[in-house]
């Protein structure tokens, strides 16, 4: 239920169900075995998943690589069946630059998850050598597919840009994400493959597959132990489902497949708003599949639990004893890129009523929104409500609320800058220099809070303030007053009982 501005969330979950139906049947089609078209139709998925890059020309791009390490890992991982000692240290190290290869934006992070889900399928499936043939052309059917629902038959980003990606956190070697997540990823992955294969020698991949996916689009130890939460309890409601739905079904094809298109449409409708909820949608996706596999039993649905339980073990294990990123360090690189992007915009309105036409505050303004989310993802730790620590809780509580008051504020700004006859004057410019300020005080001496004070208003508000710059400096002063009251909860050490005033 949560708000799809212009129902794009709802609009791409629609065109995933289409993409994924057209791949799967194309491939029925083409006559190809139940196996290739379940491979068909979890490759579409993945390219309409996997695939954000911030243009709809390097979305094409990027789509068009996905075979490139997709084949790759398909053939290895079918060939090394009958070896798995080298099968596993494999996927080990795909799994280690699948996460190492996120560095490079949104095109490494889609060609990352795309290989070690290529590596994952043929487990799930057991892919042997003779297969691989039909596999390539189950995947090429559905990366087709999937690129002519997205780009032609229903090209919403053309008209919808996507949401932009913040920048990964910058760093160099063993100090940056990407170079930790790998590493932990790998361990994570080999304790959990170890484990996993101990409590089956068939559905072993489940476990590793968790790991994976508990580490995608996180960057801190508090982000990771989260998601290994989520995981367990979307895993957990997703078995509930399956024992009421799968096995009653039977396999039944025609039910199984609206009921696997219902899925995938949860899948993308949930996945910006509920992690767990995707999950759920992902386990009873995965049990109708065993269904029409026929190898679904209770016995198998529980063992699914019990290697996600594992996998979530391992994973929280490695975040906190390998190279672990403090959940406050990653909150306060966030909150000042947001900080800072609210003083750009800022400074780009008041220099777009000064008559600059040149001066857009647009773009920061959605910037600023991807960054919001971020944020978000990164204070979760601290007010989930398993959280212990109820000082912190209310703290990381009053700042999400002071900075979405703010980025209304700097809406609310943006959207007076764009008319033609808007105009601005000399308090208008005190209020936004005052932003300006609050913002550096904020970011100021390395961490987030300097503490500096900010003069208050110069120009209060008078009955006379009716002409049409009067909306612009009124948003300007609440983005100063909420950038004033950010100040106590910021500058508040993290272990602190209390709030400093």
């Amino acid at each position: 239920m949560a708000p799809d501005p212009g129902r794009v969330r709802l609009r791409v979950s629609l065109r995933a169900v289409l993409g994924v139906a057209l791949a799967v049947a194309l491939a029925e089609l083409c006559g190809l075995s139940l196996v290739a078209s379940i491979t068909a139709g979890l490759a579409a998925l993945l390219a309409l998943f996997t695939v954000g890059d911030p243009t709809v020309r390097r979305q094409a791009v990027t789509t068009a690589l996905l075979p490139a390490v997709g084949f790759p890992v398909l053939a290895v991982a079918t060939l090394l069946h009958d070896a798995p000692q080298l099968r596993d240290a494999t996927w080990l190290l795909v799994a280690f630059a699948g996460v190492y290869a996120r560095r490079w934006g949104p095109r490494g992070h889609a060609l990352g998850i795309f290989a070690f889900m290529q590596f994952f399928v043929t487990q799930f499936l057991h892919a042997l050598p003779a297969q691989l043939p039909e596999l390539y052309a189950a995947t090429g059917l559905a990366l087709g597919a999937a690129a002519t629902v997205r780009f032609v038959l229903w090209p919403i980003e053309r008209r919808v840009p996507p949401p932009a990606v913040p920048a990964a956190l910058p760093g160099t070697g063993l100090a940056r994400a990407t170079t930790r997540q790998a590493i932990q990823v790998c361990v994570a992955s080999g304790a959990a493959l170890v484990l996993g294969q101990f409590l089956s020698e068939e559905r072993w991949y489940w476990a590793v597959g968790t790991v994976w996916w508990i580490f995608v689009n996180t960057a801190s130890r508090g982000e990771t132990l989260v998601r290994g939460f989520r995981r367990v309890l979307g895993t957990v409601t997703g078995i509930a489902g399956g024992f009421l739905i799968a096995i009653p079904l039977g396999g039944a094809p025609l039910v199984t497949a609206l009921l696997v298109a219902a899925c995938v449409f949860g899948i993308f409708y949930t996945a910006a708003v509920s992690y767990s909820w995707m999950i759920l949608a992902v386990t009873v996706m995965a049990s109708l599949l065993y269904g029409l596999l026929g190898v679904l039993d209770g016995a198998l649905l529980l063992l699914r639990v019990t290697e996600t339980a594992v996998g979530a073990v391992c994973a929280a294990l490695a975040v906190t004893l390998i190279l672990p990123v403090r959940t406050h360090t990653t909150n306060d690189t966030w909150i000042q890129r947001a900080l800072l992007c609210v003083q750009a915009a800022t400074s780009a309105s008041v220099r777009r009523l000064a008559g600059d036409a040149a001066a857009d505050p647009t773009p920061h303004a959605a910037e600023l929104e991807a960054l919001l989310g971020r944020v978000r993802l990164a204070l979760a730790p601290l007010v989930h409500p398993l959280n212990p620590f109820k000082a912190r809780k209310e703290r990381a509580r009053r700042v999400l609320v002071l900075l979405d008051e703010a980025a209304r504020e700097v809406r609310g700004l943006v959207d007076v800058a764009a008319d033609p006859d808007a105009g601005h004057d000399a308090r208008l410019a005190a209020a936004c220099w005052r932003v300006e300020a609050s913002v550096d005080a904020l970011t100021s001496g390395g961490g987030v809070g300097g503490g500096a004070a900010v003069e208050p208003d110069a120009h209060p508000r008078t009955e006379g303030d009716t002409h049409i710059g009067a909306p612009a400096l009124l948003h300007a002063r609440g983005l100063a007053r909420v950038l004033t009251e950010l100040d106590a909860p910021l500058r508040t050490p993290p272990g602190a009982w209390m709030v400093r005033s």
